[in-house]
This record gives C-alpha cells, sequence and structure tokens, in this order.
C-alpha cells in the first residue's frame, strides 16, 4: 500500500475499528466516517450481538456517531470506509444520509449492495448517488473475516478455506 493511499488509511482506522468486537460474538466489522478534511468523525463496529439490536451493523453505529459529531444527519462531503461491502440496509443508510463516498475492503458475494449482489448507491432511480470504491485492503479484510469464521466452524480443509470447495 503506497503511504499516500488515504483510502488504506481509512481501511486501516475501520481494521482497527473491528477488532473492538473481539469477544463478543459479533462478527468482525469496523467502519468509520470521516469528514472532507479525513478527520475520523464516526466510529463503529457491529454490535447486534451484544446489544440485541438488528440494526447495530458497524456502518449505522459510525454514521449515528457522525450524525451527533456534526449535529445533523446530512453527511454530505463525508465518506465511510468499512471493512465489508455494505448490505442493503448499510447502503441505504449511507444513501440517506448523503454520504459521497463509500470504500470497503472485503467484497460480500451473499449480502452485498455495493456491486456484488446489488448495487444500490449506483441505482439510478436513487435520490442520491454514492461514489463506491471497493476492494481496498481487501486481502487483510477478508483475513479477519475467514478467520473469525474457521473459528466457529468444524475443521475444514485447506480446498475449502481458499474458495475451491463445491
Amino acid at each position: 500500500m503506497p503511504p499516500d493511499d488515504p483510502y488504506a488509511v481509512w481501511l486501516g482506522h475501520a481494521l482497527a475499528a473491528a477488532s473492538a468486537t473481539a469477544g463478543s460474538g459479533d462478527v468482525p466489522i469496523g467502519a468509520v466516517v470521516l469528514s472532507a478534511e479525513g478527520e475520523v468523525i464516526g466510529t463503529g463496529w457491529n454490535v447486534r450481538e451484544a446489544e440485541g439490536d438488528p440494526t447495530g451493523h458497524a456502518e449505522v453505529v459510525a454514521l449515528r456517531e457522525a450524525g451527533r459529531h456534526t449535529g445533523s444527519w446530512r453527511l454530505g462531503g463525508c465518506t465511510l470506509a468499512v471493512t465489508l461491502e455494505p448490505c442493503a440496509m448499510c447502503a441505504g443508510a449511507a444513501m440517506l444520509a448523503r454520504v459521497d463516498r463509500v470504500v470497503f475492503g472485503a467484497w460480500d458475494p451473499k449480502a452485498g449492495a455495493c456491486g456484488s449482489v446489488w448495487d444500490l448507491p449506483r441505482e439510478r432511480r436513487a435520490l442520491h448517488r454514492v461514489e463506491v470504491i471497493g476492494g481496498v485492503r481487501e486481502q487483510e479484510c477478508s483475513a479477519l473475516l475467514l478467520d473469525f469464521f474457521d473459528k466457529r466452524r468444524p475443521s475444514r480443509d485447506a480446498g475449502e478455506r481458499d474458495g475451491s470447495r463445491r
């Protein structure tokens, strides 16, 4: 990663936030909202298990904190950086918050809504379109999730871990 790559730096903040889930039982996903100047104004990690909150996704938590920080639900000029491609709820929340950009690490082929399964931020009928940059520090973000799930699933052979499972 080039030292001056802001996207990679922002994903570093999100990866650090993901570590807050350690031992909570929540999937280790982290998110940060950055101001137009690059200042972190909201940080979040999954709290669904910890708080029994179905909306407790990292992105929603970070967007709420950013809204409190700015005193407004409108987060124009801001960027949401998250370790996993946002789901439909989180992509919608980012759009409704009017963020300018979503930057994420790992793609989510099961529930991703920023290009994998759906592409909500670039939906031509949307009231607000969001720039999307995916795959930033993808290997690190994917490894965090793979390690989490490997510890919770029965033993698998190497072929299953590398995606060649049938």
